[in-house]
């Protein structure tokens, strides 16, 4: 079930009131077909961050892991080892996780050899998933939004081969969710109208 938000618009019911941050995003990106292969590769990492966590929580820190993170350029994060590591985990602005670090290290590889070896790079790789098309749902609630999907098991399998880390099944799909491949805004909520077309 949506909510009325003091616009007057009714927006998913898992966006609270009162956070103009988290609205915007909610309005302008959540949900957005979203091609560019470095953008994606952001989104994937923030939401591997995300497990245990909320994404209200990345959200409010996402521009300080652009910061620390060199505003996720793949070829710098690849080249980087303890030092930069031991930086990251003293960095109060972002989630301090020794292995979600490690694995954002180890992803930043994976991500510069999908980018070089796959004909549509890692945009392409991942947009697989869904045939190149953003799948459109009509879910009604909140309740019949799932966890994972078998698509999202698929692009966590091929994901884990590729040699990514913190990409299990619910991980990605709310990574598609966000970036846009399966379109989750409920019925109710005015975004849903609007991406639907």
């Amino acid at each position: 079930m949506s909510r009325r938000h003091d616009d007057g618009r009714r927006r998913c019911g898992w966006l609270p009131l009162g956070d103009d941050l988290y609205r915007d995003y909610h309005d302008r990106e959540w949900g957005v077909p979203l091609y560019d292969g470095r953008a994606l590769f952001e989104l994937l990492i923030l939401e591997g961050y995300q497990a245990g966590l909320s994404w209200r929580t990345i959200l409010h820190k996402r521009e300080n892991f652009r910061r620390a993170f060199a505003g996720f350029d793949a070829a710098t994060i690849a080249g980087w080892g303890t030092a930069e590591q031991q930086r990251l985990l003293a960095d109060p602005g972002i989630v301090r996780n020794r292995l979600k670090v490690a694995a954002t290290l180890d992803n930043a590889r994976a991500f510069l050899a999908l980018e070089a070896r796959h004909p549509g790079g890692f945009s392409g790789f991942v947009w697989e998933a869904v045939e190149g098309e953003p799948q459109i749902n009509h879910r009604r609630t909140l309740a019949e939004v799932p966890a994972e999907t078998p698509a999202a098991r698929e692009l966590s399998k091929r994901l884990k081969a590729a040699g990514f880390r913190f990409v299990g099944p619910t991980i990605v799909y709310s990574f598609m969710q966000a970036a846009g491949l399966v379109m989750d805004h409920t019925t109710d909520c005015f975004r849903h109208g609007e991406l639907a077309g």
